[in-house]
């Protein structure tokens, strides 16, 4: 962790050139390959990734950044999973329906096993949807209203029941992977094997380094690659020279500057597609009722100070949309009815209103290192902008693997503002605004909540959508939803970053998705 004091000794001019100094790494060129990381090129059958974010582990109980998706999936795998096109595909169920408002009835696919050879059953199922629940700290244990229970009916035959209806229980079940249910525990398993085309050579998590090759007995069609080496580089200037020398083959989560210069290589593609991930400016609502951020018009305030159309243009380069409501648009049922509005005097004239004088309100922002591109660049613009308001402000940097997520749950140090990203595993815009805006009292006692967002009328609006089965009803009881979450100003600033990574020529047949993640099986190497 590492702090900044307050803004104002630099131009805005001055935040907005700082991407530049990616690009200065890059002109170094060999001079910075001591520092890339991975030496030598892999072998002919081997692709080498390299992270920005640690991976600790391949279960995703608790980790869940966007990347790590692709390597988890192709070791473990759930009864479905969210396609190209956003909507659930099926992997181990041969079949899932919707067989009565509070029923599924699912059948498992004939012959699906595991590494070692033993059948994939549905006390599997049931055992992972146990400790899926009973892990503290569950990032999926907000998009679930209730935990389905599971009913045995043959070998390969079960139904998921629910109290009220869970119409989106498919979508929901596909992040939800599968291990035997006596080597599952309420943990992030670190070992163990999965169904999925890959298994775990070697792996050390303390490193994030990982090697997996083919699953000889898959059941499905074998992966094309042999071998795939997973790194974690967290310097973005590290991840270009190494992909670049051709020590690595895919790198992920790079700046404009980066995408925009590796690009002209001839042996390098830059992937990009859309984003269903926002990445926000998040208020802390754990703040006392006599503190200025829980006054709706404070948050409001501050929100005219800042200068989004700059930061998209100037900083970010084109890479990210502003958002257009409180979840990305293209997900299924976003309402993109909502803008942010840069206009600093109405901010300072809101503040005033609100008893908040130039110079006596003092923010903490805090964020870790790499949680969206450019990152430092936005957050140092971010203090400039509200100096201009007249609000003082410092920042506090946490590196990959510190302890920012107890200070996120109010746990080890006060903070006001968060430099945050939140992805949507599902590609639905109920399950997102579940996870973010859906927290309850109860929740809150057990740090559950997103960032102590407890609002019961909002609450309740998304609890009644989720258990609608007409979809029209439903899409009303969202759009309903949304105006109210956004009417209570829950963050500063809100942008969707498209999903961009660059890959080596030899890597072929890479799908990239508006998840930031690929299938890894059919990727391939040429020849």
């Amino acid at each position: 962790m590492t702090a900044a004091g307050p803004g104002g000794e630099l131009s805005r001019r001055s935040f907005f050139r700082l991407g530049g100094a990616v690009g200065a790494a890059l002109a170094l060129g060999p001079a910075l390959s001591a520092c890339a990381g991975p030496t030598g090129a892999a072998g002919p059958g081997t692709m080498t990734l390299a992270l920005n974010r640690s991976l600790v582990s391949l279960d995703n109980k608790l980790n869940q950044f966007d990347a790590a998706v692709t390597v988890q999936r192709a070791v473990r795998q759930g009864l479905t999973r969210i396609g190209a096109d956003l909507t659930p595909e099926l992997v181990l169920a041969e079949s899932f329906e919707l067989t009565d408002d509070t029923q599924w009835t699912v059948k498992l696919r004939d012959g699906v096993r595991y590494s070692d050879g033993t059948p994939v059953t549905p006390a599997d199922v049931a055992t992972a949807l146990q400790m899926y629940r009973d892990v503290s700290g569950s990032f999926l244990a907000a998009f679930f209203r209730e935990w389905p229970t599971v009913e045995v009916l043959d070998d390969r035959t079960f139904t998921m029941n629910t109290e009220r209806p869970e119409p989106v229980l498919d979508y929901l079940m596909a992040n939800i992977l599968v291990t035997p249910a006596a080597a599952n525990a309420p943990e992030e398993l670190q070992t163990g094997v999965g169904s999925g085309p890959y298994v775990v050579a070697s792996s050390n998590r303390g490193t994030g380094d990982y090697t997996l090759t083919r699953n000889a007995a898959y059941w499905g069609p074998a992966a094309n690659v042999e071998t795939v080496q997973v790194r974690f580089l967290p310097e973005e200037s590290s991840r270009v020279v190494a992909l670049r020398s051709g020590e690595v083959d895919v790198i992920d989560t790079i700046s404009p500057d980066s995408a925009d210069q590796l690009a002209g290589l001839p042996q390098v593609t830059v992937e990009q597609a859309g984003g269903t991930r926002i990445s926000q400016l998040f208020y802390n609502f754990r703040k006392p009722a006599d503190h200025p951020l829980s006054d709706v018009r404070v948050r409001e305030a501050l929100s005219y100070a800042i200068d989004g159309r700059a930061l998209v243009e100037d900083v970010l380069v084109g890479s990210v949309s502003q958002a257009t409501g409180v979840v990305p648009s293209d997900l299924a049922g976003a309402t993109a009815t909502h803008t942010y509005s840069y206009d600093p005097r109405k901010a300072r004239q809101m503040l005033d209103a609100a008893g908040v004088r130039s110079g006596d309100l003092e923010l903490t922002l805090i964020w870790e290192t790499g949680e969206f591109a450019n990152d430092v660049s936005v957050m140092e613009s971010t203090v400039q902008m509200l100096a201009d308001a007249g609000v003082r402000s410092r920042l506090v940097q946490f590196q990959p693997g510190g302890d920012i997520s107890l200070w996120r749950q109010g746990r080890a140090g006060d903070w006001d503002v968060l430099g945050n990203g939140y992805a949507s595993p599902t590609g639905l815009a109920l399950t997102m605004l579940k996870g973010m805006y859906g927290g309850t009292a109860e929740k809150e006692a057990t740090r559950d909540t997103y960032h102590g967002y407890v609002v019961p009328d909002v609450q309740e609006l998304i609890d009644a959508a989720g258990t609608e089965v007409d979809p029209a009803r439903r899409q009303q009881l969202l759009d309903r939803a949304q105006d109210a979450v956004w009417e209570t100003w829950p963050c500063m600033w809100a942008f969707v970053p498209k999903s961009v990574l660059a890959r080596r020529a030899r890597v072929t047949d890479l799908a990239l998705q508006s998840t930031n993640s690929y299938p890894l099986a059919s990727t391939k190497l040429a020849v």
